[in-house]
C-alpha cells in the first residue's frame, strides 16, 4: 500500500515487536524507564501476541497472512466480524510509528524541508504545534493524534481507540499515543503536560522529515 521505512512495517510470517532504537532510560525525564518498558514490553507485546493468535485460528476471509500490515489493517477495517483483528493490527502499526517518532534529546530544530511544509500548510511551526496540541488535549477517551499526508498536504487528525488514518486514505508520518498507558505512570491525569513534553522534548523531527517523500 505504502512504501514505509524501516523494515518493521513490512510483512511478517510471525509478527514481532521491533526493538527500540534507544534505551528504556534514554527518554527521561519526559518518559520514565518504567513507563517505557511497560508500554513497549507489555502493552505493545499484547497486541502482537493477539495478532499471531488470530492469524493462526481466525478465518480472515480474503486477507492473506503474508500481506503487508497496512493491507491487513485496511481490509479488516471494512469487515465487522474482523474488528478484533483490525484493532490489534492497527495498534501494532501505530506503535511501530510511535517509537520512531521519538528520540533522546528530541525536539529542537526541524529539517528545512519539513519546516517549509509546516509553514506552508499551517502558517508556521508554532501554529502547527498549537493545532496538534489542541487536537490532542480535546480528544476524549483513548486514541491517537496524527500528522498525515493527504493529497500532498499535511493534515492533523485524531482517531478513537486503535484506528489510524490509513483507512481514510492518508499516510501518517507522526503519531502521538493518547491512551492512558502512554502517560499515566509519569503524568497521572495531566495529559496536557505529556503532550507538551512530546511536542517540545521528544519528537524525532529527522524521522518525520524522512517520511515526507
Amino acid at each position: 500500500m505504502y512504501d514505509l521505512n524501516p523494515s518493521p512495517y513490512q510483512k511478517y510470517a510471525t509478527h514481532v515487536v521491533p526493538d527500540l532504537s534507544y534505551s528504556y532510560d534514554s527518554l527521561t525525564p519526559f518518559i520514565s524507564k518504567d513507563a517505557l518498558e511497560f508500554h513497549h514490553q507489555i502493552s505493545h507485546q499484547s497486541y502482537v501476541t493477539n495478532i499471531n493468535h488470530l492469524i493462526k485460528f481466525m478465518d480472515l476471509e480474503n486477507i492473506s497472512r503474508e500481506e503487508p500490515l497496512e493491507t491487513m489493517i485496511i481490509k479488516s477495517s471494512k469487515i465487522e466480524r474482523l474488528k478484533p483483528f483490525f484493532s490489534n493490527t492497527s495498534h501494532h502499526w501505530n506503535h511501530i510509528l510511535f517509537w520512531q517518532c521519538m528520540k533522546p534529546n528530541g525536539g529542537g530544530s526541524i529539517p528545512s524541508e519539513l519546516e517549509a511544509r509546516l509553514n506552508s500548510d499551517f502558517g508556521s511551526v508554532d501554529q502547527f504545534k498549537y493545532a496538534f496540541f489542541q487536537t490532542a488535549i480535546t480528544h476524549h477517551g483513548s486514541g491517537w493524534v496524527w500528522l498525515s499526508i493527504k493529497n500532498n498536504k499535511l493534515v492533523i487528525t485524531k482517531t478513537n481507540n486503535a484506528s489510524n488514518p490509513l483507512i481514510d486514505d492518508m499516510r501518517p508520518i507522526l503519531g502521538c499515543d493518547l491512551w492512558e498507558h502512554a502517560f499515566f505512570l509519569d503524568y497521572r491525569n495531566k495529559k496536557k503536560d505529556y503532550v507538551k513534553a512530546f511536542l517540545n522534548n521528544l519528537i524525532n523531527w529527522e524521522f518525520i522529515a524522512s517520511q515526507l517523500n
